[in-house]
């Protein structure tokens, strides 16, 4: 069953309607060429006021739409004969993180992303696409391994969250998470960093730090979920999309903000609209970006990696005017 946001039922009930009429044109043979043109020009239109004015809620719940590209889709899409790796030579194989090596455009590189599931089966298999610390150590193990054999990085995130169990925590999830941010930022290799869907917490940053980040149109990147901002700020989940405002989590912002480098445009519709098309645009992104990143000598673009992220969050700090109170 496809999934229908409130926002785009008016537009969901006009394309069954051009698909009605489709259907009776082609079973009765009559013409109606012209009332067909005309829905589809609306169709075309409402789109637009749609998908081009979504708030930051409607935002994060289409970066959640369960038919959206996930990372497994990404890999079929851009890259050649992709070779899975698995462990993280201490504990397990978590499946909530996948990895391994393909071919981007003749060029072997590592590809890593954590990885959620279509349906129950698979995303009880997946843990819900919430990484434990071993699919953390898992993609620090191969990120090494790539700048043992020279190859890119491209980090594809998609997650909500590190699992926050207590098993998780018993298991150094908060050590792994800092050593993944410390050994990316030292790694003398090119790394992009792309967010495809969510971008949550510590789970995105461990896999985060790059040379270049990108993120796609409809997509939201934060230190904390809405949900869980909102529970904290004022004990209501139910307040989720007015802490989505707050957060300033969409790509417009975060480019203002210099916290990433592009955004990705997806189809009108959304990526779940058009997985191909999706999949021709991130390709065009990461080989006009790596392409950029290679001219760099290593040394350089390690340095430039680590300014950059010491430079979020700058501010300047004013002394006020010592206003003194009448009679003091």
């Amino acid at each position: 069953m496809s999934t229908v946001f409130e926002w785009e039922k008016p537009l969901v009930e006009l394309e069954d309607k051009i698909k009605e009429l489709r259907t009776f044109i082609t079973d009765q043979g009559i013409d109606f060429s012209q009332e067909l043109t005309e829905l589809e020009h609306k169709a075309e239109r409402l789109r637009k006021e749609i998908y081009e004015k979504l708030t930051p809620w409607q935002q994060v719940m289409m970066a959640r739409h369960p038919k959206r590209p996930t990372t497994d889709d990404y890999v079929k899409l851009v890259f050649d004969d992709f070779i899975e790796l698995h462990g993280d030579r201490t504990y397990r194989d978590d499946q909530a993180i996948i990895g391994g090596i393909g071919v981007f455009e003749g060029e072997p590189v590592t590809i890593i992303g954590p990885q959620k599931g279509r349906d129950t089966k698979e995303n009880i298999a997946r843990n819900f696409g919430l990484p434990h610390p071993e699919g953390y150590r898992k993609a620090l193990r191969l990120m090494k391994q790539a700048e043992r054999f020279h190859r890119p990085i491209i980090a594809l995130i998609d997650v909500v969250g590190a699992y926050p169990g207590i098993e998780a925590e018993q298991r150094g999830q908060g050590l792994v998470i800092a050593e993944c941010i410390e050994q990316m930022s030292f790694l003398k290799v090119p790394i992009i960093c792309i967010i495809t869907g969510e971008g949550g917490s510590g789970g995105a940053l461990a896999i985060g730090v790059g040379d270049r980040i990108l993120m796609f149109e409809h997509a939201w990147y934060s230190v904390i979920s809405p949900e869980m901002c909102a529970n904290i700020l004022w004990k209501d989940s139910s307040r989720a999309s007015e802490a989505a405002s707050l957060l300033k989590l969409t790509p417009t912002y975060l480019l203002q903000f210099g916290i990433i480098d592009d955004v990705i445009t997806e189809p009108l519709g959304g990526a779940h609209r058009d997985h191909n098309a999706m999949g021709l645009q991130l390709k065009a992104f990461l080989r006009r970006y790596l392409t950029e990143i290679r001219k760099i000598p290593i040394d350089e673009l390690v340095a430039q990696r680590l300014n950059r992220f010491r430079q979020i969050g700058q501010f300047q700090e004013r002394a006020l005017p010592n206003l003194e109170k009448d009679g003091d």
